[in-house]
């Protein structure tokens, strides 16, 4: 694959960023809460529920392992925080793969699946197939 993105996501009613970054010592790339406006003054559409968001640099694929250490090592391993988290948040980690020609595929490393079940965190996959 061309591309890949990596993003740990924390979604919920009633988050509060400020919150969740002090839990795992860790200011977001991006943040909102539950009825902030999603396009401040051009549109009065408000969000339906709070989000905090960090992201790996986008890379070629064959770095998509270091993609996700590169975030995990952005927060705090505390297994007693994630618990506290997944009691009250829905938490992922969105991984995008851009393909460049058809029939292309990845791994995750033993590491990088062994991490993520540690924190009790889901990665979801999305695959974009080339543009023609």
């Amino acid at each position: 694959m061309a591309e890949s993105t990596v993003s740990l996501r924390i979604f919920g009613d009633d988050m509060e960023p400020e919150e969740v970054s002090r839990l795992l010592g860790c200011i977001p790339d991006s943040s909102y809460r539950n009825g902030d406006f999603i396009s401040p003054g051009r549109s009065e559409h408000k969000r339906k529920y709070g989000m905090w968001c960090i992201e790996a640099t986008k890379v070629a694929t064959e770095e998509f392992d270091a993609q996700i250490q590169q975030v995990l090592s952005r927060v705090t391993q505390e297994p007693a925080v994630w618990r506290q988290l997944h009691a009250r948040f829905e938490i992922d980690l969105f991984c995008g793969f851009f393909m460049d020609t058809g029939n292309q595929g990845f791994c995750l490393s033993v590491a990088s699946l062994e991490s993520l079940t540690r924190l009790g965190v889901e990665p979801g996959f999305d695959i974009y197939a080339p543009t023609p």
